[in-house]
């Protein structure tokens, strides 16, 4: 027997390196163009126009499909509100592109349909005075009244598999001469990807800005107002009488 104390554990051979004592924490940072993209969302979602909703914590942006009853949300994204401002960062600048290069936007003119020449309006001028013939009517109540959030849902159809939307924290913007294309990413580790693809016709791309702007001002004075008039704290409990 020995009196010796043994190695001590830095004396210890076969160690391995010891473990830092803090965190070791390292930025990711992912390229948008090398995002994979999965079969299912590969032919992507074809949209006529868009909703925008705004929480506390996400905006969800419904993608319409409008050209045959009943009208459905052919697509639904959720984005968290920091992306928000670079979104429309780059729509705007992706519009300025296009505007530069193929001419505004804009929406096919819809030609009335002539009278016949025998017809009895076929003499009345092009613009009559009001309350004349062949005046245009003022636009009664019904087309002036908007449509609220609840009514527009009522008439929506939701395929189940969009209920819960797909969940985003980048775009990637594209555009052709006819249409724009949005590729919703997720950038999460190891590898990127598109988990929403949507198309839009060029012309309906600056309703979409426009919602957009609005409902992202609407957020912010939400947030103002909020940190303004903090709830009330809850009182403390009761103490018991010794």
């Amino acid at each position: 027997m020995t009196d010796e104390a043994g190695p001590g554990p830095e004396e210890q051979s076969g160690e391995g390196p010891q473990q830092p004592s803090e965190p070791v924490t390292q930025e990711i940072q992912h390229s948008l163009v090398s995002a994979l993209v999965p079969e299912r969302v590969a032919r992507g979602a074809f949209s006529t126009g868009a909703v925008v909703l705004n929480g506390a914590h996400e905006f969800i942006i419904d993608f319409l499909l409008r050209m045959s009853k009943p009208h459905q949300v052919s697509a639904r994204v959720v984005l968290p509100p920091a992306v928000i401002p670079r979104f429309i960062a780059a729509l705007q600048e992706n519009l300025e592109n296009y505007t530069r290069r193929f001419g505004p936007p804009k929406m096919p003119q819809l030609t009335p349909p002539q009278a016949a020449a025998t017809g009895p309006s076929a003499t009345q001028p092009a613009s009559a005075p009001a309350g004349q013939p062949g005046a245009p009517s003022a636009p009664t109540s019904q087309q002036l009244h908007q449509t609220s959030a609840q009514e527009l849902y009522e008439q929506l159809k939701i395929p189940d598999e969009e209920l819960s939307g797909s969940y985003a924290n980048a775009v990637m913007i594209g555009h052709t001469a006819t249409e724009f294309s949005f590729d919703f990413i997720t950038t999460f580790f190891p590898k990127s990807a598109v988990s929403k693809r949507v198309y839009m016709a060029a012309p309906n791309v600056p309703r979409l800005l426009d919602s957009l702007k609005h409902s992202f001002e609407q957020y912010q004075r939400k947030i103002a107002a909020a940190r303004q008039n903090p709830p009330p704290t809850a009182p403390p409990p009761p103490q018991p009488d010794v």
